[in-house]
């Protein structure tokens, strides 16, 4: 059996197919963790999901930012943008199977390999926040998804504030920070304070600002960190790291990274994508 994360895929079924293919995917063999961005900006969306959820028990998904703002946009609280392209979703027979599947994916995943941890999340983690404290963060968030619930968090997710992380934060304000973190975070302070507008490399980081797995005692130094949501950033695999958004959507590559008996053992596989947007 073999392990293979995939970055950012955001709507580009015809890569993820011919991905699949490249590294001999098998559903009763292997198993598959999308980190996240399943959909939008991307020509087929719709297909993606179909796809993905057809893989049943051998696939799961992180929640990106643009799966959290499909959902926003199927429960009214947020208008499409200019540049979605998640009509086909909206309007397709199966869209409330599609929706629920999407909403009972995970905000992180945790795997203990080779005698190492192995963390998984869409964009980041806070530098307060040690593996255990990640993965309860996430479990908190994911149980309102799958409620009852939904429809008010929604409403509430949008924004900024509160821009550092508190244990004593409670309700919209603490699911916010969280939500922010798991699948906004490019830069922070060494304090952990978050900041949102700069989408360049690492090297671009604002004054007073770090790549959040760079602030200096971060608590999950010791586990690799599995992300991507970084298309500016791209490929990064260093021993505590392993950043795969490569910019499918944008014209770059489609990633997956096999992982072998230990964290140390990748294998970076890529696609080619035909897309050519602009980032924005």
């Amino acid at each position: 059996m073999s392990l293979y994360l995939i970055g950012d895929v955001q709507g580009c079924d015809e890569a993820l197919g011919r991905l699949l293919g490249e590294i001999a995917f098998s559903p009763s063999r292997d198993q598959l963790v999308l980190l996240g961005d399943l959909v939008n900006r991307g020509p087929d969306s719709l297909a993606v999901l179909r796809r993905v959820q057809a893989l049943g028990g051998a696939a799961q998904s992180l929640l990106g930012n643009h799966d959290l703002h499909l959902l926003g946009v199927a429960h009214g609280v947020r208008r499409p943008g200019r540049r979605d392209t998640l009509g086909p979703i909206l309007d397709a027979p199966d869209r409330a199977a599609l929706l629920d599947w999407l909403r009972a994916q995970s905000m992180a995943l945790h795997r203990r390999i080779g005698g190492q941890d192995l963390l998984m999340v869409h964009a980041g983690v806070l530098p307060a926040w040690d593996v255990a404290t990640t993965v309860a963060c996430a479990a908190e968030l994911e149980a309102v998804l799958r409620s009852p619930a939904l429809g008010g968090f929604l409403s509430e997710m949008y924004g900024n504030e509160p821009a550092r992380w508190s244990d004593a934060l409670t309700g919209s304000a603490r699911l916010r920070v969280i939500v922010n973190a798991l699948t906004r975070l490019r830069f922070c302070t060494a304090e952990g304070e978050m900041e949102f507008e700069t989408k360049d490399g690492a090297g671009e980081a604002p004054a007073g600002y770090l790549p959040w797995f760079d602030v200096p005692g971060r608590r999950t130094a010791d586990a690799v960190l599995a992300f991507g949501h970084w298309s500016t950033l791209g490929w990064l695999s260093r021993p505590d790291l392993l950043s795969t958004d490569t910019g499918c959507v944008w014209g770059g590559c489609l990633s997956a990274v096999r992982i072998g008996a230990t964290l140390a053992e990748r294998e970076l596989l890529q696609v080619r994508c035909p897309q050519a947007q602009s980032p924005g």
